[in-house]
Formats: structure tokens, C-alpha cells, sequence
């Protein structure tokens, strides 16, 4: 099978960085919902030096996402003869955004291996939970984006909702209201 892999720096950005963005807001959500950040974030191993929930500056962090998008696309335009134009190209760009963005991070980020290493904090299934299917949701959904030009209605419901998920951090941060 034949992919598109002719695709330039500024459109794989853009996509991205709306892929991305997207995903990470809807698996925030559903992780906020049922694996009880509020609770968790607040707990003594925690709470030291995770932000709480009702921070300002939590609320803000989708306002931060294209940064990360931008980072990714980056990362993906070299190799992106591999990740866009095989078959399993998504698989790939999943497993390396596991393998190296949770599992293998430089530093002690809880989950990773160096974080069960050098820190005393509990290894929590609940995070991978969130971070293990956003990578799903952002590897095929982009994968899906870049070879499928021919579907316009796509372009126009990815820019709507990520305008749509800028706005309302926006509008929250603008109301004072944390939740």
C-alpha cells in the first residue's frame, strides 16, 4: 500500500501541532473525570510538586500544547518517510512516542524507568492510563490526517475543534473559574 509522504514542513507542523492539541485536551478531560485529578494531585506524595487542579496556570496548560506539537513535528519530519508512508506508520510513531516520551525520559518522570529508579514516587497504572492512548489517539489520528487529502470536511473539523479547545481555556481563565 502507497502513502503520502510528500508532506511539507509547515503543513506537518500545523497538523501536528492541531493533532496533538486536540488529543491531549480530550484524554485531560477523560483523565480529570475518572481518574480523580483533584484527589490525586492533592495527595502529600503529590502535592509537593504537582500543580493543583484549580491552578491558573493548569488551566492554561492546553494554551501551552502547540509548543509540544511543534516539538513532535519536528521530531516526525525526518522520518517521516517511515511514519507516513508504510502501512504501520502510526504503530511506529506510537511506539516511539511510548518508548521515548514515557517509558525511557531523561530525567525521573514518574512512570518512566528512571523515575522508578531514582524516585520514591508510587508507580501509578492510572497515569499510563492517560498517556498510552493519547499517543494512540495522536499516532493514528495524524497518520489518518497527513494521507487523506482528498477529505476536506477532515480539515475543516480539526481547525474548528482546535479553535473551539483554545478558546474555552481562554474563556475559563477569563471567568476566574477554575472547573
Amino acid at each position: 500500500m502507497s502513502y503520502r509522504i510528500q508532506i511539507g514542513i509547515v503543513e506537518l507542523t500545523l497538523k501536528t501541532i492541531i493533532v496533538h492539541t486536540l488529543t491531549y485536551m480530550f484524554m485531560g478531560i477523560l483523565a480529570y473525570n475518572f481518574l480523580h485529578y483533584d484527589e490525586a494531585f492533592a495527595a502529600p506524595e503529590l502535592s509537593c510538586w504537582m500543580r493543583q487542579t484549580s491552578d491558573p496556570l493548569v488551566m492554561a496548560g492546553p494554551l501551552f500544547q502547540p509548543i509540544r506539537g511543534l516539538i513532535f513535528a519536528f521530531a516526525f519530519y525526518p522520518i517521516r518517510q517511515i511514519l507516513f508512508g508504510k502501512k504501520n506508520g502510526w504503530l511506529i510513531m506510537w511506539w516511539l512516542l511510548v518508548a521515548l516520551g514515557v517509558l525511557s525520559t531523561f530525567g525521573p518522570a514518574p512512570g518512566s524507568v528512571e523515575g522508578m529508579v531514582y524516585t520514591v514516587l508510587p508507580i501509578s497504572i492510572g497515569s499510563y492510563l492517560e498517556v498510552i492512548p493519547q499517543a494512540l489517539l495522536l499516532s493514528g489520528l495524524l497518520f489518518y490526517w497527513v494521507n487523506n487529502l482528498d477529505k476536506i470536511w477532515l480539515n475543516w473539523i480539526m481547525v474548528v475543534a482546535f479553535i473551539i479547545m483554545m478558546i474555552l481555556p481562554i474563556l475559563g481563565l477569563i471567568s476566574g473559574n477554575p472547573s
